[in-house]
């Protein structure tokens, strides 16, 4: 007999964090529900670098990238983008035919890239399966993303195909819709389900990993997926070559695996002259990096956001302000909460001093947790509840197991099959109970 069904769509067109926000959210359902399946969509090229869960698996679609102007170009076949954007669509509609999905999640674009889901959206709406937008906290500045949304017609979506509106966070800290004319229909589907949790798991991480956590106390540095990371790893390296005397601990950097090659050798180079910087490219269990640091240093991405808090790590958050102020908006809520600390980078003169000044103050910085509201990492939790619900409207109640968040910021014993990839599994051709909150 067949299981429960979800199936995600996960945006993949830059970076990392859309894949890892649905994988946690996958492994969040079918941790809760023993006869659930979650089939992840995706174009990642390193979707095969992570581990998943039993009953949890993914379709791979035709990848294509977020050129810096802005334009779409395909990741691998010699195609036009448009041809490429036809058989994504082809093959999600396919997908979601024969997987039959009770709950179908879409990830941060509400019709896809370029409008690719917009059939599989109708087709599934017509057979019944209650149909989510999920939103992180921030998505951009109302500025911008209120003319985006009226040129992609966003609106008649969400108010004709969408039964229910995720955001992965609390209003205390964003509401990503604030300053968009939503009419009160659509703003009532609105839930604040609370941050996903995150958490470390003892036993996955790669040999690599492991004597990096066994060594000397250090700071974590990371970029995220790297495609816009090279200058914030610039700054650290600029502060160990010219004040290293005065920092006591050593740097581990995470690049990033799609940061540029030419430019990722070039930091390596660097790193590699100074004692207390260690460098890799990527590692999929950055979690288990994390909860052995000091403190961190970061761009400030969601799940990044979502690592700080769950393993309560004193962090300085480093923002992008380009092409969107997501990263800005987090950092500067999240500081004026005593959650983090914000270090805005001025440009080619960023000062070596003001980051030696930042990495030597994280041992003095307050955990997260001595001022973080009350559900703030209820996120899963919430998620299966909402599910959970779903599925018992339909006729189809579902056993639990356990509830998703640990509660804490420890390690997880791994399970004895699962094994994490190591460094190298990745491809250098990527260069290019829980609080549910209505929308106020």
């Amino acid at each position: 007999m067949n299981g429960a069904r979800v199936l995600i769509y996960s945006h993949d067109s830059f970076g990392l964090g859309h894949l890892r926000r649905c994988r946690e959210i996958a492994h969040g359902l079918v941790g809760t529900f023993p006869d659930m399946s979650v089939l992840i969509l995706s174009g990642s090229p390193i979707i095969g670098s992570f581990d998943f869960r039993t009953r949890t698996d993914f379709v791979r679609v035709p990848g294509v990238i977020k050129l810096r102007n802005g334009d779409y170009t395909s990741l691998k076949l010699k195609m036009d983008v448009d041809h490429i954007l036809k058989l994504r669509g082809a093959i999600i509609e396919r997908t979601a035919e024969v997987f039959e999905p009770d709950v179908f999640i879409v990830d941060k674009e509400p019709l896809g890239l370029r409008g690719e889901v917009a059939r599989t959206l109708k087709r599934l709406k017509r057979r019944g399966t209650r149909l989510v937008l999920g939103l992180r906290d921030v998505m951009d500045e109302p500025a911008q993303l209120a003319p985006e949304w009226k040129r992609k017609r966003v609106l008649p979506a969400l108010r004709d195909l969408y039964d229910d509106i995720w955001v992965y966070g609390l209003p205390e800290i964003h509401d990503p819709l604030e300053g968009i004319d939503l009419p009160a229909d659509v703003r009532a589907k609105m839930t604040f389900t609370g941050y996903l949790r995150r958490e470390a798991v003892r036993g996955a991480a790669s040999e690599r990993i492991q004597s990096l956590i066994a060594g000397d106390p250090y700071i974590l540095v990371t970029t995220g997926g790297g495609g816009d990371g090279e200058e914030l790893i610039d700054w650290v390296l600029k502060a160990y070559e010219q004040h290293g005397s005065s920092l006591p601990h050593r740097a581990v950097l995470v690049l990033g695996p799609f940061m540029n090659r030419e430019a990722r050798d070039r930091l390596r180079a660097r790193a590699q002259k100074l004692d207390k910087i260690e460098a890799l490219t990527f590692d999929a269990n950055i979690e288990t990096l994390m909860a052995g640091a000091l403190g961190v240093v970061a761009m400030g991405g969601y799940n990044t956001f979502c690592e700080i808090l769950s393993l309560d790590k004193p962090a300085v958050i480093v923002p992008r302000t380009e092409p969107r102020l997501e990263q800005f908006i987090r950092a500067d809520r999240a500081e004026k909460l005593g959650l983090t600390r914000m270090l805005l980078d001025p440009g080619p003169d960023r000062s070596a001093a003001a980051m030696a000044e930042a990495l030597q103050g994280l041992e003095r910085q307050p955990h997260p947790s001595s001022v973080m509201p009350a559900g703030m990492l209820d996120g899963l939790d919430a998620v299966a509840d909402l599910v959970g619900a779903e599925l018992d409207r339909r006729g189809r109640p579902q056993a639990r197991i356990r509830q998703v968040s640990g509660g804490g910021a420890g390690l997880l014993q791994a399970p004895q099959a699962e094994a994490a990839p190591d460094e190298e599994t990745w491809s250098d051709e990527a260069d290019f109970g829980a609080r549910r909150r209505a929308a106020p």
